[in-house]
């Protein structure tokens, strides 16, 4: 991560076959996942010509893919230049998380006032599985089991929008996560965060549950603020 504006190395690129959907949906999982695991740096130069020959693809479903990429913010696009995996920014960063707030106290309040018997059945078996893998120390198990718990909370407000909306506004708060990871001892801390905010939905308290998703919250921009310093070579100036 010493060159800003190093060129990605293509060799990182999961195989396509571990993806399902069109060719075009493919190359974009598979260029999301290397930019979401640092494969890919912010400031990676992506050449399309060498991602075509290790993905074995022609440039369409390349050029789609970024394209993509480039409506999520997460690559920059120079027409005549160069694509770029784009540098993070802790101003658009505090907006995701003032964004995700919004949503997920909306949702939390929503769900603990008129969630099914299943539904709490599967947020509790969720928070249990957190729980066991925080014990294994699975770092990218729990990560996306906690990502599901917030998913379920999303999707048991019974408005089909509001998950695709809170997936969007997370994306960039989701890539700054990753490069706090692994935080020795917070998994077990976030799991005790979950069953406060699980206790609260049982006891359908709408308050509680918000008051306890907003604390939840709250820890994440505490540890994400310091990467500025900790990491410059991968934030805007």
């Amino acid at each position: 991560m010493k060159d800003a504006a190093m060129v990605s190395k293509p060799e990182t690129l999961s195989d396509l076959r571990n993806f399902s959907g069109s060719l075009a949906q493919r190359v974009y999982q598979a260029l999301r996942e290397a930019i979401f695991s640092m494969a890919y740096p912010p400031g990676s130069v992506l050449q399309k010509a060498v991602i075509c020959d290790q993905l074995g693809v022609s440039r369409h479903p390349v050029s789609e893919a970024i394209a993509r990429l480039a409506a999520e913010g997460l690559v920059d696009v120079i027409p005549q230049s160069a694509t770029k995996v784009s540098s993070f920014s802790l101003d658009e960063i505090r907006e995701a998380m003032f964004l995700r707030e919004a949503l997920e106290l909306a949702a939390v309040g929503q769900v603990a006032c008129h969630h099914t018997d299943e539904q709490f059945t599967q947020l509790s078996r969720n928070v249990r599985l957190q729980g066991l893998l925080a014990d294994d120390n699975d770092r990218d198990g729990f990560f996306k089991a906690d990502e599901e718990f917030h998913a379920l909370i999303m999707e048991f407000t019974g408005y089909p929008k509001v998950s695709s909306v809170a997936a969007t506004v997370s994306l960039q708060l989701k890539r700054a996560r990753l490069l706090i990871l692994p935080e020795p001892g917070r998994p077990a801390e976030s799991v005790g965060e979950h069953i406060a905010i699980l206790d609260a939905i049982r006891s359908r308290d709408p308050d509680q549950a918000k008051a306890r998703m907003r604390l939840h919250l709250g820890q994440l921009i505490n540890r994400i603020e310091p990467l500025e310093e900790q990491h410059p070579e991968l934030f805007r100036p």
